[in-house]
């Protein structure tokens, strides 16, 4: 099932998401529900606070946007190591409309989760995948990647987000 997105500035994208204790099958559907809405969005990864749900859990495929055919389900993700190399890539995000922006990361991580069966797992990462992990993992910790852009840029974009909610409550109001 196809879920809502929460958009910035919504308070759950600020929060730390809790660890999941047990996987059970609410949190396979969870799972499942995620990567439906990715798909759905044209996205590449998604985290669980981006759907409403303030837990430790990511869904990523980069084999799309024609083809989905890599899912790859992280419960309780972790980055364990940051290579000292440093990629700056143009980033988005299914949370946050219509801006994008250049964002330095790690060039490599290595990332140590639980896969949906309840085995461990570890994944050293480079490229995209370093930087999508990087990036859905930062929203586990209530960090969205408006949070590593410049000030400027940022005060910019608040502005934008506080003209377009005035909009939509004069638009409600009528």
């Amino acid at each position: 099932m196809k879920l809502k997105l929460r958009v910035y500035p919504d308070p759950v994208l600020a929060q730390k998401a809790a660890r999941i204790e047990a996987i059970t099958p609410d949190v396979k559907q969870l799972a499942q529900d995620m990567a439906e809405t990715m798909y759905a969005n044209d996205g590449i990864g998604l985290a669980a606070p981006q759907v409403g749900q303030s837990v430790r859990l990511v869904v990523v495929d980069l084999s799309g946007p024609e083809v989905r055919d890599d899912l790859r389900v992280f419960v309780n993700p972790v980055i364990t190591e940051k290579s000292s190399e440093i990629v700056e890539t143009e980033e988005g995000c299914l949370s946050v409309a219509t801006l994008r922006a250049n964002v330095k990361r790690a060039a490599q991580v290595t990332v140590q989760a639980q896969d949906l069966d309840g085995n461990e797992l570890t994944i050293e990462a480079d490229e995209l995948l370093a930087v999508c992990l990087q990036h859905e993992i930062d929203h586990l910790q209530g960090v969205l990647f408006i949070d590593h852009i410049s000030r400027l840029k940022r005060s910019l974009y608040d502005k934008k987000v506080k003209k377009w909610m005035r909009q939509q409550d004069k638009a409600g109001a009528n």
